[in-house]
């Protein structure tokens, strides 16, 4: 069985060691089997942070010498600032050099960082943090618009909840789409989120300044049944199509007609959970035009086709 080893470092946030113990307990074989086992790995009882909540202490039960050997070894979140014992630092070394694939969620990735793990390589963090890991490790090459960064045998994320994003690529990667798809079912999100961080930097409701693309993106809403192109779009919001590209970048984090597909997507998988709609009508009344358009586009965002889909998901 795959061995995923989570590093409880003091400090570690309890959110961020939580996903990957959630994500890979729910990830199922075909025949209902575990397809990982799971071992939250720490030197001694350890000092855990949730939010602005008092610190309490945690007690893994496996050491960190029963990391050794894993498959997989993921560093949850700690200070940005804080410097990981050095026998952390030789584990990760060990086990990178040994093959294992090794993945940070949040601010992991500057434990890897000082280990020299991302030495060379593209990797991500909270976008809050990806200066600072910028400036301290000129070596690596911060992107801080990406959910998470997979380049082969190490993987970095972006905060918190993107964390669920790497970790469900993880399965994607090692089980299929399909037992990736029955994961993220169970903990109730999306398979794949589209767009990158930039969408979350800023919050802003939608009319507060001149660059605020909130009435265009409900207008988009409202006629995903239309094939609309982009002179559509900048037309609407009336602007050129390198101020629209610009703009919508900026403010969710992908372009107008990635963030139409998603949506077109998203639309038809509501429809084929609560109704029993053709699918074929489906496809015309969320813009694909065709059930082949559907099916094509559908698959490759959600691991699956409308059909099965609808077969597995209908309520």
């Amino acid at each position: 069985m795959h061995v995923v080893a989570v590093l409880a470092l003091d400090g570690v946030s309890a959110f961020d060691l939580t996903i990957p113990c959630q994500v890979f307990a729910f990830a199922r074989r075909p025949d209902g089997t575990p397809a990982y086992e799971i071992r939250v790995c720490a030197d001694r009882a350890v000092t855990t942070r949730a939010g602005e909540a008092e610190p309490f202490r945690l007690t893994a039960p496996y050491g960190l010498a029963d990391a050794r050997g894993a498959d997989t070894l993921i560093v949850p979140g700690i200070a940005a600032d804080q410097t990981p014992h050095p026998r952390v630092v030789r584990l990760l070394r060990e086990a990178a050099a040994s093959g294992a694939r090794i993945a940070s969620i949040c601010t992991g990735a500057f434990v890897l960082a000082r280990a020299g793990l991302l030495e060379g390589r593209r990797a991500t963090t909270h976008w809050r943090f990806a200066d600072d890991l910028a400036a301290r490790f000129p070596e690596v090459t911060v992107d801080p618009s990406v959910l998470f960064v997979d380049d082969e045998d190490v993987l970095t994320s972006a905060g918190i909840a993107a964390g669920l994003d790497l970790c469900l690529h993880i399965v994607r990667r090692d089980q299929g789409a399909a037992v990736a798809a029955d994961v993220a079912r169970m903990i109730v999100m999306a398979p794949q989120r589209e767009g990158g961080q930039a969408q979350f930097i800023e919050h802003r409701e939608p009319g507060t300044d001149t660059d605020d693309l909130g009435g265009t993106l409900r207008w988009m809403r409202d006629n995903l049944h239309r094939p609309l192109a982009i002179a559509d779009i900048a037309a609407q919001a009336a602007i050129s199509r390198r101020s629209l590209a610009r703009r919508f970048r900026a403010q969710t984090g992908t372009t107008p007609l990635r963030w139409l597909l998603a949506h077109r997507v998203q639309r038809a998988r509501e429809l084929l959970e609560t109704t029993d709609v053709p699918i074929g009508r489906i496809a015309e009344s969320t813009g694909f035009g065709s059930i082949e358009a559907l099916r094509h586009h559908f698959t490759r965002q959600v691991g699956t086709t409308p059909k099965a889909y609808r077969a597995s998901f209908r309520v």
